[in-house]
């Protein structure tokens, strides 16, 4: 049986905060039950907003995705996890969100199709109403453990590692 959704929603944003700080970087979490940033992260000289989701079945439900600039996703996926072990962490920038979004819904025929409209911030609304979209972990696999989004390449990473340069530095939206 799993926790109620508030707790699951407060352990992902702990998990992605601790994580950051084993990393070396700044992280603190926002209070509030209406909030659309929850972390605040400083990168280099300037802050970055970090929305955490974090999910403990198959999909992550009602995925919006994100927008804007200084801004970054982390999936956490507690799915088939138990109490001592780590979850899965998925880093998106907005970029990458569209990136996923296009393989699903665009690459798929839904959208041509008509199943499903994308708004300009890239948020599904399916032709019954349905905001957002079930996300499973395949979608988002090629952006698992990305932490060189938020943590700039070089920097300290647990046990005294070097973060691999994956991926560039985050320097603004989509």
């Amino acid at each position: 049986m799993g926790i109620d959704r508030d707790t699951l929603a407060l352990a992902g944003e702990f998990a992605v905060a601790s994580q950051l700080c084993r990393l070396g970087t700044y992280a603190q979490l926002t209070l509030g039950s209406r909030k659309r940033t929850d972390l605040l992260v400083e990168a280099e000289n300037h802050m970055i907003r970090v929305q955490v989701k974090a999910k403990q079945g198959k999909v992550w439900p009602a995925a919006k995705g994100v927008h804007g600039s200084d801004i970054v996703l982390v999936l956490v996926d507690y799915h088939k996890k138990g109490n001592t072990e780590r979850p899965d962490f998925y880093v998106l920038t907005p970029a990458d969100w569209v990136k996923v979004l296009t393989a699903a819904l665009v690459e798929t025929g839904k959208v041509a199709n008509g199943d499903v409209k994308l708004s300009a911030e890239y948020v599904p609304t399916w032709k019954d109403g349905f905001v957002g979209m079930s996300l499973r972990a395949e979608y988002v696999a090629p952006f698992k453990e990305a932490w060189e989004k938020i943590v700039a390449p070089g920097s300290s990473a647990p046990g005294g590692a070097v973060l691999p340069n994956k991926a560039p530095h985050l320097t603004g939206g989509a």
